[in-house]
This record gives C-alpha cells, sequence and structure tokens, in this order.
C-alpha cells in the first residue's frame, strides 16, 4: 500500500510574488523554514505534516490541477489563464491583497487615431488585414476578442518581452499584464479604453478531489481560510479605545451614531468607567479604517470624548468566512 504523502503546497519560486507569499503565510501562522534558498522544498514547523513546493507561478496552476500539489498561491490572472476545464481546481481565495496588475490591450502611441478597444475596427480596415496580437495569455485574449464580432485577428502566443513586438512587426498590438505603467511608457505604448481584460493579485487555489477525499487536507485549507480572511480584514482597520461622558450606553451610543466614521462594526462597545470623582465617563471600543483615523478622533473630539488611544488590530473574526462557506458549497 503506498504511504500517503505528506500536503503540499506550492509557492512561486523567487520574485515579489514568491517573497510576499511566503511572508503572508509567516503571518497567518504558517511560517516556512528554508535554510538552503538554492532547494525547492521546505517545511512550516508549525504543520510537520505539510510540505513547500517552490516552483514558477505557471506551474503551481499545472501541479494544482493535477493533484501533485494540494495548494497554492499564484498570480490570479496566471491562474485563470492556465487553469483549463477539468473543473479539479477551486480558487479558494481570489484577492491576497498583494502582486496587484492589471491584463490591458495595448497599442502604439503612434496610432493617434486608437483610443478605445472600438477604435480598432478603423486600424483593421486601414491595415487590410486581420489584427496580429501577441500575448502570454492566448486563451484569456481569445475569450476577450472572440466577444468582438466586428473585429478579426490572428493570435500570438509569446514569452518574453512583448513591448518590442509592434516596433519590430510581429504584432500590431500585444495583451499584456500592466502593474505601474513605466514599462509602457518607455515603449511608447498606450492602454485603450475597454481595454481591460481583468484586474489581477495574488490568489490561492486548493485540488477540489484532494478536498473532498482527504480530511487532514479539507482541514488544513479551513484554517488556512479562517486566518487569512481574519487577517485580510484587519489589515487596513485600527482598533480606538476613548473615554466620552455621558448619561448612560445609550446616550453615548446615540452620540456615537449622530457620526459618520465611529459607527465600529456592528456597533460600538461600551463600558461605565469608575472615577474617583464619580462623573459619568464611559470606555468606547470601535473599528475603524486607517484612512479614516483622522477623521475618526475629529469625530469623538466633537462627541465629548478624550483620552484616545490606538493600536493595530492582527484579526477579525466574523460568522464563517465567505470564501471558506463558497468552498464547502463547492465541496458537496
Amino acid at each position: 500500500m503506498q504511504e500517503e504523502r505528506k500536503i503540499r503546497i506550492s509557492l512561486p519560486s523567487k520574485g515579489f510574488l514568491g517573497e510576499k507569499s511566503k511572508e503572508l503565510l509567516a503571518d497567518v501562522g504558517f511560517r516556512i523554514y528554508s535554510p538552503n534558498p538554492r532547494q525547492y522544498q521546505a517545511t512550516i514547523p508549525r504543520f510537520p505534516e505539510m510540505e513547500v513546493i517552490f516552483q514558477r507561478p505557471g506551474d503551481i496552476v499545472h501541479s494544482v490541477r493535477s493533484g501533485s500539489v494540494d495548494f497554492g498561491i499564484t498570480g490570479r490572472d496566471i491562474f485563470l489563464e492556465k487553469r483549463d476545464d477539468n473543473g479539479q481546481i477551486l480558487e479558494l481565495h481570489k484577492s491576497l491583497g498583494f502582486a496587484h496588475c492589471t491584463l490591458n490591450v495595448i497599442t502604439p502611441k503612434s496610432w493617434s487615431e486608437v483610443a478605445s478597444i472600438s477604435d480598432l475596427k478603423k486600424m483593421m480596415d486601414k491595415l487590410g488585414r486581420p489584427l496580429k496580437i501577441a500575448s502570454k495569455f492566448p486563451n484569456l485574449t481569445k475569450q476577450f476578442f472572440d466577444t468582438r464580432n466586428d473585429l478579426k485577428f490572428n493570435l500570438i502566443a509569446a514569452e518574453g518581452a512583448l513591448e518590442i513586438a509592434p516596433t519590430v512587426g510581429y504584432a500590431d498590438l500585444i495583451v499584456d499584464i500592466v502593474s505601474t505603467g513605466t514599462t509602457l511608457r518607455d515603449n511608447q505604448l498606450q492602454m485603450l479604453e475597454g481595454g481591460e481584460l481583468l484586474k489581477s493579485q495574488a490568489c490561492l487555489i486548493a485540488n477540489k478531489a484532494r478536498l473532498q477525499e482527504n480530511d487532514a487536507v479539507r482541514e488544513i485549507a479551513v484554517q488556512l481560510l479562517e486566518v487569512l480572511s481574519a487577517f485580510l480584514r484587519a489589515e487596513d482597520r485600527l482598533a480606538i479605545f476613548a473615554n466620552i461622558r455621558g448619561d448612560s450606553p445609550e446616550d453615548i451610543a446615540e452620540k456615537v451614531f449622530s457620526q459618520k466614521v465611529i459607527g465600529g462594526l456592528q456597533g460600538p462597545t461600551i463600558s461605565q468607567v469608575i472615577t474617583r470623582e464619580r462623573e459619568d465617563w464611559y470606555a468606547v471600543h470601535l473599528i475603524v479604517s486607517k484612512a479614516e483615523l483622522h477623521a475618526a478622533v475629529r469625530e469623538i473630539r466633537a462627541v465629548g470624548g478624550s483620552g484616545v488611544v490606538v493600536s493595530d488590530v492582527n484579526y477579525i473574526f466574523e460568522e464563517e468566512p465567505e470564501e471558506l462557506s463558497a468552498m464547502l458549497k463547492a465541496l458537496v
């Protein structure tokens, strides 16, 4: 009888995507131990039943689809391009909060009369032939252009730097990833209005059959989704503690709800402060977004608050995360 292998999670082997993947897992309690950076395997000391495999982002999708790896973190653009139609990959979490980019239709700036997707018909008519489109994402590109009945095109599956393709003439336009836009500007290229195929960031994927058939794999998935969802929900939030003078908890709540920012998640947590002077002070605990901190402090002062203390929030656990609910539903 073949021995059951360890539970495997595959991460990008190098670059920003790989480093941020390891950092995120460490933040949620899945710290990776990799003593030799040249090795393509590592461990997670807290979970001895797991092992880490380092691969190229595209290979991660293939490994998860085949079931040789249970979980993977890769770019969502790569996952959607390479997932195939066999139904064996579940996207457990589509927004891990890093590696943000977009997949766009890109043309030379010299095409001054072309500013949007609808203008491509004019260029095709001017050229007198189908448009030549180069992309590392042939499947997503074909899906996008197949919806444009007014356009005829020949798709060129390409690797390497695509920015030079329009200049040397082996393609008229390209479909490629854009993050900062610097490369486009440097190469005299432009994105077209209506030409965004998708917004992408890092995502967590898993093999469906392994989740259905192996209790240990499914339990790891549950734990991963619980802590990832709670961590990401808390990432841009702050906890505020403040003292507010009032006649009762209900009076304090009314003051808080009269403001725009300081309402909390479901509402404020209010408790009485016992003072030497026997004044009516109440302690209020609130959760606000980091972007709204200054506004929150102003609102607290406006309702008579003082002694404002602010701290980071590591996790916000609510009822069952929607990502976990979606996974469990997909496994039925």
